[in-house]
């Protein structure tokens, strides 16, 4: 199969990080596969890589918009493409290289699957000013265009299902996302490395709430001001982005960790007491399942894919974000200290549940919606 992905290594984000497991896995399987990618700056001190899970990456060139790299469509795909001879073409969040790469299995008559992963509509909606619902709309018309032209598009929650649905999109169909319930293990918590970040976040014993993700405005994060006051505990974000700067300043007393990855992150995870996370536009809510992996309850709005991964009372809770002091009313109870054993409890019954969304049951799916696009057709290995 071919993968065409509107982003992809060095950028860390939802989109690279499922397309890297799929990769992964589809080698496992012993797939054959070839990603098409938007390739970096020459001036990047980091450069996409040439193979990944010994899969070649092809790239192509690319602009920077807000920080992401943007690939520019050219004929060069179907170029590329015909070569291949794909039994099925996977397009991961497509809105621009992906539509090229849509057309292009249309023209070669190869079987198409689209993977729904960003909510582009409200994130124009709120960088558009006063202009927010007209662009919100005629986003959604340009991802119903993008959309007819798949065999079957796949969203990552009900409630992203629902919005395609409302929206006109047809032949949809639910596809999770897994987690590394191996890498995020509640048994961090206990290495020497995790002990020591703690001491240091936590020098008189604070509640750690922690948060990972990008610092951007589409996150939402000007909500956690409710809560970097609150008595006993202490704020702790891990991640990079433009708002970092104006959350420093916003949020004193926060401790920012930066951008971390692999075992480092997952100490970080391990480091936290509970995690929280505040943005509205989440079709699915990658690192909520990789809380719940390390063991942490999750306090996440009542809107979008959190509404899937949080069972209130259980495995955590959800706040109304229409309602301004809500976040701060939820997690105040769970941040005393004398919560300890109900953290405990909810995180141990938030790992029981995610374990069973493994990356590898997760790529099953994912290959039989692949026979699904293709008509009952079997995928070749190689």
């Amino acid at each position: 199969m071919a993968i065409v992905t509107e982003s992809f290594l060095p950028a860390l984000n939802g989109v690279t990080t499922s397309v890297c497991k799929v990769l992964e896995n589809l080698r496992a399987r012993g797939h054959d596969a070839l990603v098409v990618a938007p390739g970096t700056s020459p001036w990047s001190p980091t450069a996409t890589p040439e193979r990944y899970a010994g899969f070649p990456v092809h790239t192509v060139t690319s602009v920077p918009v807000r920080q992401f790299r943007v690939g520019l469509p050219s004929y060069e795909l179907e170029t590329v493409l015909h070569r291949f001879r794909p039994d099925v073409m996977h397009v991961a969040s497509p809105f621009v290289l992906g539509v090229r790469g849509l057309t292009a299995a249309r023209a070669l008559d190869i079987p198409s699957v689209a993977i729904y992963q960003t909510d582009m509509p409200s994130y124009i909606r709120q960088h558009s000013g006063p202009a927010g619902n007209l662009t919100a709309r005629a986003a959604w018309r340009w991802i119903r265009r993008i959309h007819q032209q798949a065999d079957l598009t796949l969203a990552p929650s009900t409630s992203a299902l629902e919005d395609l649905r409302a929206h006109d999109v047809a032949r949809v169909a639910l596809w999770g996302r897994g987690v590394d319930a191996d890498l995020f293990h509640p048994d961090h918590r206990t290495d020497p490395e995790t002990e020591a970040l703690r001491r240091s976040l936590a020098p008189n014993g604070e509640v750690l709430l922690g948060y990972v993700g990008r610092l951007a405005p589409e996150k939402e994060l000007h909500r956690l001001a409710e809560i970097a006051r609150l008595p006993g505990a202490r704020l702790v974000l891990v991640g990079e982005g433009p708002s970092r700067e104006q959350l420093e300043a916003s949020l004193p007393g926060a401790a920012f960790l930066g951008r971390r990855e692999g075992l480092d992150l997952a100490r970080a995870y391990g480091a936290f007491d509970l995690f929280v996370h505040t943005g509205t536009r989440e079709t699915f809510g990658q690192t909520l399942q990789e809380a719940a992996a390390a063991g942490l309850p999750v306090v996440a709005p009542a809107r979008g894919g959190p509404l899937d991964l949080v069972d209130v009372g259980v495995t955590g809770d959800l706040f109304d974000p229409d309602r301004p002091g809500d976040l701060a009313a939820t997690v105040a109870p769970l941040a005393a200290r004398e919560a300890g054993d109900r953290r405990r409890a909810m995180g141990q019954e938030a790992r029981r549940r995610v374990v069973e969304r493994s990356w590898p049951a997760l790529v099953d799916q994912l290959l039989d919606h692949y026979v699904t696009a293709m008509g009952g057709a079997t995928v070749s290995v190689a």
